[in-house]
């Protein structure tokens, strides 16, 4: 059975607009995929400091770091579920990825560049936004900065499901909104 790898960055978990449209992709895709899952809220991470940045230079990595990181190079498949905070994700999913990009392991280099180790050829991204804030906006800083660390680690194309201005619609249309995303990803998990 193929692999799935999902990251959970919703902070505010049950009451997360994002973590709803996510829940049953999640679902669907584990009929299919055997799946990895990282609850970032309820893991102790922090980020990178000067002493974990020189226990890192002498190869001591947290176990859950290198367990996660060779998760993520091996799977064939990587969900990310992040809500839109502060013009980009949350500070956790940040301190994730700096704790899990590991030379040897996401990337290494070939001695002019870095080259990507991970090997899943697609990426799925589900998120909200409070604000009226599109896909593809200069306001959107949290999906260009996956798709940047995409190319570092040799993932392929992210597809991204999410629903904005969801602190402003009517809650009929917020709801609207939010069903039609979630069958947008359960068709979308059929083939992906």
């Amino acid at each position: 059975m193929k692999s799935l790898v999902v990251i959970d960055a919703c902070v505010r978990q049950s009451d997360s607009r994002t973590l709803r449209i996510a829940l049953p992709i999640i679902e669907a895709l584990s009929k299919r995929y055997k799946v990895t899952r990282y609850d970032l809220p309820e893991m102790d991470i922090v980020p990178l400091n000067p002493g974990l940045f020189e226990e890192r230079g002498l190869g001591e990595i947290p176990s859950w770091a290198k367990e996660a990181a060779t998760s993520i190079a091996k799977a064939d498949r990587i969900l990310i579920a992040a809500p839109f905070w502060d013009m980009s994700f949350p500070a956790v999913l940040k301190c994730f990825f700096e704790q899990v990009s590991l030379f040897g392991i996401t990337f290494t280099d070939n001695g002019k560049t870095c080259v990507g180790l991970c090997k899943a050829p697609k990426v799925l991204y589900i998120t909200t936004r409070g604000m009226n804030i599109p896909t593809g906006s200069f306001l959107d800083q949290g999906s260009p900065y996956l798709r940047a660390l995409g190319a570092l680690w040799n993932l392929g194309e992210m597809t991204v499901l999410d629903v904005y201005n969801t602190d402003y619609l009517p809650e009929e249309e917020l709801n609207l909104q939010i069903n039609s995303t979630i069958e947008e990803g359960l068709e979308l998990a059929k083939t992906w």
